[in-house]
């Protein structure tokens, strides 16, 4: 089983996946948000062990936290990076268990956006920053902790304006992240996403900071031939984490919460 923590009691009931992958607690803040006014479920997804990850596995780990937790709803699943590539590859699989999904920084599908947003990343990189990252991987011998390590530069150069530790990670898995995108990746040379998106039958809300380096118009670009339905929202002075950015965080969490509590069908 999963690792699951819950915020809040009341209120419709919502799963926040967060973002790496093997990043588990790097969207506990926003769990938290959510939390004073929803049922919000965290899951910490399955790290590494004797057998490669894949996108599959991910998905049916995910599927047996919402049977469980659902309380014969139709929830919400608001996926923050690679979470919110998770919630769709779930609701693609799993038609109809899901009532709406929030894809909140997405991830990128295709060579293209990936190249842009290390074209993005490498304008905004500080030589103090390609410095940390250097000795992140030069002085550093646990893949984790170097993981961990790197994750804290890039998320500051993926940043607009939010605290110096804002972010909060539990632990890092470097593993479960090389094995998973690993996997992402082929799926995607494969061929099978995003055109398998074209099963979600339910609304999609795109949410993007227009700072953010992961370059928003042309994932949502990559997106809209598939989803029926999908909605794009985007904040400028903002970058990979809208709940977290100085100048978008309030109006985020408002905007959020209002779309949440908007009607979800029973299951």
């Amino acid at each position: 089983m999963l690792n699951v923590r819950e915020h809040g009691t009341h209120g419709r009931t919502v799963f926040v996946l967060h973002g790496g992958p093997g990043a588990p607690g790097s969207a506990g803040s926003l769990a938290r948000r959510l939390g004073e006014q929803f049922r919000v479920l965290e899951p910490f997804q399955r790290g590494s062990g004797e057998t490669p990850l894949t996108v599959a596995q991910h998905v049916t780990d995910l599927h047996g936290v919402v049977r469980q937790y659902s309380a014969g709803q139709r929830p919400v699943l608001v996926g923050h990076s690679w979470g919110a590539m998770l919630a769709l590859a779930y609701a693609a699989e799993h038609r109809g268990r899901a009532a709406l999904l929030v894809l909140i920084a997405c991830g990128t599908f295709d060579p293209a956006a990936r190249a842009q947003l290390e074209r993005n990343r490498a304008l905004r990189t500080t030589e103090t920053q390609r410095d940390l990252l250097a000795r992140c991987t030069s002085e550093i011998s646990d893949p984790d902790a170097r993981l961990a390590c790197w994750g804290r530069v890039i998320a500051d150069i993926d940043s607009y304006a939010i605290g110096e530790d804002a972010i909060g990670m539990d632990a890092c898995d470097a593993r479960a992240h090389q094995e998973t995108w690993d996997d992402m990746l082929r799926l995607q040379e494969e061929g099978v996403y995003p055109a398998s998106f074209a099963r979600i039958d339910v609304p999609v809300v795109m949410l993007h900071g227009a700072d953010d380096p992961h370059p928003g118009a042309m994932i949502r670009a990559s997106l809209e031939p598939h989803l029926r339905r999908l909605e794009y929202h985007e904040w400028p002075r903002c970058g990979h984490y809208p709940w977290l950015e100085r100048y978008a965080r309030d109006d985020c969490i408002r905007f959020l919460c209002s779309r949440l509590a908007q009607d979800v069908p029973r299951a």
